[in-house]
């Protein structure tokens, strides 16, 4: 019979531990104007992740973690593009 010492590999801290590094990673892959830009994203996703503070993806493919005035930045124009094609 084993135990969760026995595999420590196999769960709980050592999986947190690889989903925040692959989260990191993915956050580190984006670099460029994105950050110059306001997204849209659900609003819903935007209340959720101010609560468990994971991250979003907006309709341009930005995938971070909320934290800044939206309104101190100009649109994204990929995600003002999307967002017209799907209400039009």
């Amino acid at each position: 019979m084993s135990t969760p010492l026995d595999s420590p590999d196999s769960g709980g801290l050592a999986t947190l531990d690889r989903e925040l590094e692959e989260l990191i990673r993915e956050e580190n892959i984006e670099p460029g104007d994105h950050e110059r830009f306001s997204h849209y994203v659900k609003k819903d996703k935007i209340l959720e992740s101010a609560i468990t503070g994971k991250p979003v993806r907006a309709l341009c493919g930005k995938k971070w973690t909320p934290g800044r005035d939206p309104e101190k930045f100009p649109v994204c124009p990929q995600c003002k593009e999307i967002y017209e094609s799907l209400v039009s």
